[in-house]
């Protein structure tokens, strides 16, 4: 505790980490205020079907992702998952579209140019995503418009109105990232998670105090010691990497051979290269079925009932298999062994032992094989760790920060904050919080 008043008045005697740190939460509290902005027209009494709809099933994730907004009938109601939607869908286009391959090659004017298409695209989504989610409130919140407007006159502004809260999360989120610390996206993923924690701790706590089978204080205890061991776990896992040595060898003018020259270097090859991508393209698939809800007529059957149900066996299988599938799909189209092997080629290094080129690819990819299985198994198991927690009768609020997409995010977003925060401290030789001074990532690549 020492050490972290020490960091915080460390981090105030820095001027340009002190503004950073302001224009963080400025921007936060600005999100965290129009979160309860209820859309015009609206009244927030009427609301109680909607809160009800999201405190359960798949509808309490995305209420999760949007800090409560999604319940409010918020202007922020959408949140900033249409974007992230478009960044996954830019990301496959990058890799199997040969003109966003070339774009991506061409530095910052490629990026800028991806940038530029993944906000047309969020645009697009949002103008798709806006009456769906008005046509849901007028099912469950009919009374709650104002007398003398009639839905159809309502969903045209409100749909812009949605649209546009989406477009203004993106635009703080990007000031954050330029101005602020931290990936301001990110952040604000976070900020919608987190903002749900102490309603969920409150509620877990009453349950178990109150009801006479909950277990009282020692179910509790039990509880947190297994949510500090995930947690734990969850940051093995995103920081985790295994180091394969690149030896550099330089030519001896006049005779043409060559000797080992200078230190040793090393590819940090991360345990789990995909880290959450795998878990939101998992979960967007397995939003499906509450689309298809709202179009069928068999709305009804057992099968799509227990699809739509977290909690589900069902659910819960083929979740962990859309999970495995797309980790290795997802580590394959971001790290090439075969180009790795011939950079380091290029620059005459080699793996000591093994041969440069083919043999080199071939070990590499033997590599990330051996390690993508385990990460892949431990990743699924985390993200189906809700599922189990409900089984000891944990509130499901509450067990959402067990594991899945949010305790992931949570932990990635704090260590990377933390770390671009100890990198100003460093800078002007001040302690931070990490007793070594670097990053847990830190390594030596040979790219």
């Amino acid at each position: 505790m020492k050490k972290f008043f020490e960091t915080l008045k460390n981090c105030w005697k820095i001027e340009d980490l002190r503004q950073r740190l302001l224009i963080v939460l400025l921007f936060t509290a600005i999100y965290r205020f129009g979160s309860f902005v209820v859309l015009p027209g609206i009244n927030p009494g009427q609301l109680e079907k909607l809160q009800s709809q999201t405190s359960g099933g798949l509808m309490s994730l995305l209420d999760m992702f949007s800090g409560g907004a999604f319940s409010n009938a918020s202007i922020f109601a959408l949140g900033i998952m249409p974007y992230i939607s478009a960044s996954i869908v830019m990301q496959l286009l990058a890799v199997a579209v040969p003109y966003f391959q070339k774009m991506q090659r061409e530095g910052e004017s490629g990026r800028k140019k991806i940038a530029w298409y993944t906000r047309i695209l969020t645009v697009f989504i949002l103008l798709l995503q806006a009456p769906s989610y008005l046509f849901n409130l007028k099912m469950q919140a009919e009374g709650a418009l104002a007398s003398g407007i009639s839905w159809q006159v309502f969903m045209i502004p409100a749909t812009i109105i949605l649209a546009a809260g989406s477009m203004f999360i993106l635009w703080l989120g990007e000031r954050i990232t330029d101005k602020g610390i931290g990936n301001g996206v990110s952040i604000i993923i976070m900020l919608g998670i987190i903002a749900r924690l102490p309603q969920a701790f409150i509620q877990e706590v009453t349950s178990r105090f109150t009801a006479i089978s909950s277990g009282g204080i020692v179910m509790f205890i039990a509880e947190i010691l297994i949510l500090y061991a995930v947690v734990c776990a969850a940051i093995l896992l995103t920081q985790g990497t295994r180091r394969v040595p690149v030896q550099y060898a330089k030519r001896i003018e006049g005779n043409g051979r060559q000797q080992l020259g200078g230190a040793r270097q090393y590819i940090p090859l991360k345990l789990f290269a995909a880290n959450v991508m795998p878990i939101i393209f998992a979960q967007a698939l397995m939003f499906i079925p509450l689309t298809v809800a709202g179009f069928s007529s068999d709305g009804s059957s057992e099968i799509l009932r227990q699809l739509m149900n977290n909690g589900s066996l069902l659910y819960n299988v083929i979740y962990v298999i859309l999970i495995i599938a797309f980790t290795y799909f997802y580590t394959a189209i971001t790290l090439n062994p075969t180009q790795m092997a011939e950079d380091m080629k290029r620059n005459n290094g080699f793996i000591p032992g093994v041969k440069p080129g083919h043999d080199t690819a071939e070990y590499i990819e033997t590599v990330m094989s051996r390690l993508t299985l385990p990460g892949s198994l431990f990743i699924a198991f985390i993200a189906i760790m809700p599922a189990l927690a409900g089984t000891l009768n944990v509130q499901q609020a509450f067990a959402q920060f067990f594991g899945g997409t949010s305790l992931l995010i949570l932990v990635g977003v704090v260590l990377d904050t933390l770390q671009q925060i100890e990198s100003h401290l460093m800078m002007r030789h001040y302690d931070g919080l990490l007793k070594s001074g670097r990053t847990r990532t830190a390594g030596v690549s040979a790219y």
